[in-house]
Order: C-alpha cells, then sequence, then structure tokens
C-alpha cells in the first residue's frame, strides 16, 4: 500500500484518480480548496477508512509522508483560471513549488499535471514534446499557459538539482462525468446546451480543431506514468483522433436529438486554431493510447448530465 496525495483531489480528474487509485489499493490523502473542486465528486470515498480529505490550497505549504504526489490543482478552464489571473499563476507558480519542497523532503516521487495550452496557439501540427510553443506570454490566457510552463521549468530544475524524481504529463482536451456543468468548457458547454435545447454556441466560424480525450483513458496514462522509472517526460497524454468544434457540435446534437439551433459569436483571445497530440513518445515509453472513442465516451458524459439536471 503506497500513501499518495492529489492535489486537486476533489476536482473532475482529480476525484477520478483518488477512486481508481483506492481502487487499487493505495492510501490516498485528497487536497482541494474547493475553487473548482466539488465534495460532491467525493462524497462517495469519504467513508472509506484509507482515503482522507484536507482543505488546503496549495500557495501554502503542506507537510506529511507520503510515497507520491499528483499535483493537479488549479482551474484548467478559461471562465476559471481568468476570474483571479494571478490566483491562478501563484497556484501553478508557488503550488509547484511547495509540492517539489515536500517531495524533496519526504523523497516522494512527483507528478505534474500540465498541458496541452504550454504550446499556445501552435505553428507545428501536430504538436510533439519537443515543439517549444507559441504562447502570448501577457494575453488574457497567459496566467494559466505561462503558470505551466513555468511550472515544468521548476520541476526539471529540482530534478536536476536536487534529484527530485519528477513525472511531467501535457494533458490535452479531456472530458467526461464529473465535469463542471458550469465550467465554460466546449464539450460540457454542448451537451448541457443541447439537453436544454438551448442554442449552441460556437466561438469562431467552428473550423478550429480539438481532440478529445475521455477522463478514463487520462487516468490510466497519468498511472502508466508514475510508474515509470527513469523516464521523466514530457509527455503528451491526449487523443490524436481530430474533430472539428462544428462536427463536435452536430455530433452532441444528433446523440441527444436535441433542437438545438447553432449560433456562432466571436472567437475569443489567442484561442489556438489547431490542437492534436503527436502521442508517438507515450506509445514508445509508457506503452499507452487512448481507447475510448468520440462517441461511445460522449454517451456516457451525456447521461451524466442528463441525470444532473434532472436531479
Amino acid at each position: 500500500m503506497k500513501k499518495i496525495l492529489i492535489t486537486g483531489g476533489a476536482g473532475f480528474i482529480g476525484s477520478h484518480l483518488s477512486e481508481r487509485l483506492l481502487n487499487e489499493g493505495n492510501e490516498v490523502i485528497c487536497l482541494d480548496n474547493y475553487f473548482t473542486g466539488n465534495k460532491q465528486n467525493i462524497a462517495h470515498l469519504i467513508k472509506n477508512p484509507y482515503f482522507e480529505l484536507i482543505r488546503h490550497d496549495i500557495t501554502m505549504p503542506f507537510y506529511a509522508e507520503v510515497d507520491e504526489i499528483y499535483n493537479f490543482a488549479c482551474p484548467a478552464s478559461p471562465i476559471h483560471y481568468q476570474y483571479n489571473p494571478i490566483k491562478t499563476i501563484k497556484t501553478s507558480v508557488l503550488g509547484a513549488t511547495n509540492m517539489l519542497g515536500l517531495a524533496k523532503r519526504v523523497e516522494a516521487k512527483i507528478l505534474q499535471a500540465s498541458t496541452s495550452e504550454v504550446y499556445g496557439d501552435p505553428e507545428q501540427h501536430p504538436q510533439t514534446e519537443s515543439y517549444w510553443g507559441h504562447v502570448n506570454p501577457i494575453g488574457v490566457r497567459s496566467c494559466y499557459d505561462e503558470g505551466k510552463r513555468c511550472a515544468e521549468t521548476l520541476f526539471m530544475d529540482y530534478h536536476i538539482q536536487n534529484k527530485v524524481r519528477i513525472k511531467i504529463i501535457r494533458i490535452f482536451n479531456t472530458y467526461g462525468p464529473k465535469m463542471n456543468p458550469n465550467d465554460g468548457r466546449v464539450v460540457s458547454n454542448f451537451i448541457v446546451q443541447a439537453l436544454k435545447n438551448n442554442n449552441i454556441t460556437i466561438y469562431g466560424d467552428g473550423t478550429q480543431t480539438r481532440s478529445f480525450q475521455y477522463v478514463d483513458d487520462l487516468i490510466e496514462g497519468s498511472i502508466k506514468m508514475m510508474n515509470t522509472e527513469s523516464f521523466t517526460g514530457p509527455v503528451n497524454i491526449g487523443n490524436p483522433d481530430e474533430f472539428t468544434i462544428l462536427e463536435l457540435a452536430q455530433k452532441v446534437i444528433d446523440l441527444i436529438g436535441s433542437k438545438s439551433k447553432i449560433i456562432y459569436q466571436d472567437l475569443p483571445q489567442d484561442d489556438p486554431l489547431q490542437r492534436r497530440p503527436d502521442i508517438s513518445l507515450a506509445k514508445k515509453e509508457l506503452n499507452w493510447q487512448p481507447k475510448i472513442k468520440l462517441e461511445e465516451g460522449l454517451i456516457k458524459t451525456i447521461k451524466y448530465f442528463d441525470d444532473l439536471l434532472k436531479a
């Protein structure tokens, strides 16, 4: 039995990770300040004697004896990370510093949940880990993009200077049950709008592309990465199947049988026009690739939101 710390453990991804690691026979400490996390996501785990829930903000130091740390704490949707941009960058930078300090003290292995946003609006397609990115350092998204880029720097420097055992994953668009219905992400937005038969809002002309990964595939990739020995990453964890935003909207409407109409609004500043991971490195180093196709994942996610809206 390993003792595992998950920051952001009550969030969308963190709650799935908490459940999976408990089911595998580990002891889990879940930290969350509930800015975007939700106790309902992990309420069913509270009675488990090997699950510990602590309200904590990782911009402040935290002390515990642990074997592994999954650093997932940070708002990840534009609505939430732009709400308080200074807090967002502090969460990425100070949070990484505090968790790396803990990992150094207790000699824990630590994984950083980085993001495809480190590539910005990419000039290389698909994106490989060797691509340095095309990021606006003073734009509305930079608090998140540059915060995550700086966190990667901190992780690598702690590894080189202090021999901390680090892992860096770059997460591409992920969806599934337990997403916040009001987080402004494209999958949750489209599903909620379609279930209510409201207009579906597309920003731009809908030809911009994204690659959508179901949450179970991400959790599998994260755990495989943590369990490697000498490989530090960064490594892309995402689904290389690419769809236009318009294709996604039409698929959601069709699966729900919705009466929603599609409307168009202006594209937000610095919104990437293309996003697709090259996962060759993940296949080689982790023996990992996503298994769940978009339609299968959307059906599961639609059911979750349908039940949520009826509750």
